[in-house]
C-alpha cells in the first residue's frame, strides 16, 4: 500500500515541478546504457539480419533487467530501512517516470513561438517534442505537429507509466520507460537501426497495446467532459483508429482529431526519408494556434482521469 501514496505524491510533484533541466534523470541513464549495449552488442554479433536481431534482443533482456532491477533493489533497502524512507524515494522515481507538465510546457514553447510570428523558432521548439525532420514544415505544419504529439504522448508519457505504477510500482513503471526508450533509440525502419530496432519496435507495441487504447476512452471521456465534439471523436475513433504503422499511434490521435474537428497526420519526413501516411480525422476547420493550448486541456483532464484509474487499479490489487 505505500506504493499508493507514492504514486498520488509522485504525480503531485510531476504537476508542480515537470523535469528540470538542471537535475540528472534517470531515463538519461537508461538511454546511455541503450547506446553503451548497442556498440557492444553491434561487435558481438554477426552484421547479418539475424544476428542484428538477435543482437536487439540481448540488447532488450539486459536494459530493461538493469532499468528494473536497479530501482526495485533501491527501494527494497530504503523500505526496509524506513516506509517513510521507501515513500519518500519511491515518490521521486514516480515524478521521474511520469511526464505530464513536461509535455504541456514544451508544446506550449511552440505555441509561444508561434504566436511571436517566428517561424524558425517555432520549428526549432516543436524539433524538441518530435522525431521527425521539421525544416520544411510550416505555420500550419509545426501546429499540426505539436498537436499530434501531445495527443500521442498522452498515451505512452502519462497513461501507460501511470498503470505500469499502479501495477508494480516504480520497479514496473521504469520497466516501462525502458522499453519506451529504446523504441525512440532504435524503433527504425531506417538503416542502421532496421534489424537491431526490430525486437525492441515489436515490445514497445505489445507493452502498449492495452494502455493506449485505455488512453483512448479516457481522452474521449475528458473531451466530453470539457464539452468537445464526443460524438466526432467516438466516429474518427472508430474509423482511423488503425491508420498508423503503429498499432497504438492513432488510437489517442484519433480521439484527439476528432473531438477538435481537425485533420492530422499525413506524409513526414525522417532523417531525410519521405513517409508516406494516411491522414486522420476530417478537416472540418483549419488548424490554429490554439489548438495547442486546447490538446494541453485534453492531455492534462486524461491525466487526472488515467490518475483516478491508477488508484482505483492499486486499491483493488491490495
Amino acid at each position: 500500500m505505500w506504493t499508493f501514496f507514492a504514486l498520488l505524491l509522485g504525480f503531485g510533484i510531476d504537476l508542480l515541478i515537470g523535469d528540470p533541466h538542471n537535475i540528472p534523470h534517470p531515463v538519461v541513464l537508461i538511454g546511455k546504457l541503450i547506446s553503451a549495449l548497442e556498440k557492444k552488442m553491434r561487435s558481438l554479433f554477426p552484421k547479418t539480419e539475424k544476428g542484428e536481431r538477435l543482437a536487439g534482443g540481448l540488447l532488450w533482456i539486459l536494459v530493461v533487467l538493469v532499468s528494473t532491477g536497479v530501482p526495485a533493489l533501491i527501494l527494497w533497502i530504503c523500505y526496509r530501512v524506513h516506509p517513510w524512507l521507501g515513500i519518500g524515494v519511491e515518490s521521486l522515481m514516480c515524478w521521474q517516470i511520469l511526464a505530464t507538465k513536461s509535455l504541456k510546457d514544451e508544446s506550449m514553447k511552440v505555441y509561444t513561438a508561434l504566436e511571436s510570428g517566428d517561424l524558425e523558432a517555432s520549428r526549432k521548439a516543436v524539433s524538441m517534442i518530435v522525431g521527425r525532420d521539421v525544416s520544411r514544415l510550416d505555420d500550419a505544419g509545426v501546429t499540426r505537429a505539436a498537436v499530434e504529439t501531445v495527443a500521442e504522448n498522452t498515451s505512452d508519457g502519462i497513461v501507460a507509466p501511470l498503470l505500469f505504477l499502479a501495477l508494480g510500482g516504480a520497479p514496473l513503471g521504469f520497466f516501462y520507460k525502458a522499453v519506451n526508450t529504446m523504441d525512440s533509440m532504435l524503433g527504425y525502419v531506417e538503416e542502421p537501426y532496421r534489424n537491431i530496432g526490430f525486437i525492441p519496435a515489436k515490445m514497445d507495441d505489445v507493452m502498449n497495446y492495452l494502455p493506449a487504447r485505455i488512453s483512448a476512452f479516457l481522452m474521449l471521456a475528458a473531451g466530453t467532459l470539457l464539452g468537445l465534439d464526443g460524438k466526432n471523436g467516438w466516429k474518427i475513433f472508430r474509423r482511423d483508429r488503425r491508420k498508423h504503422a503503429s498499432p497504438n499511434s492513432a488510437q489517442t490521435e484519433s480521439v484527439c482529431a476528432g473531438l477538435l474537428g481537425l485533420r492530422l497526420a499525413g506524409d513526414a519526413w525522417y532523417h531525410g526519408v519521405l513517409h508516406k501516411k494516411e491522414y486522420i480525422g476530417d478537416e472540418l476547420r483549419p488548424i490554429e494556434h490554439e489548438d495547442i493550448p486546447l490538446a494541453c486541456h485534453l492531455m492534462m483532464l486524461t491525466a487526472v482521469l488515467a490518475l483516478l484509474l491508477a488508484v482505483l487499479l492499486r486499491l483493488l490489487i491490495f
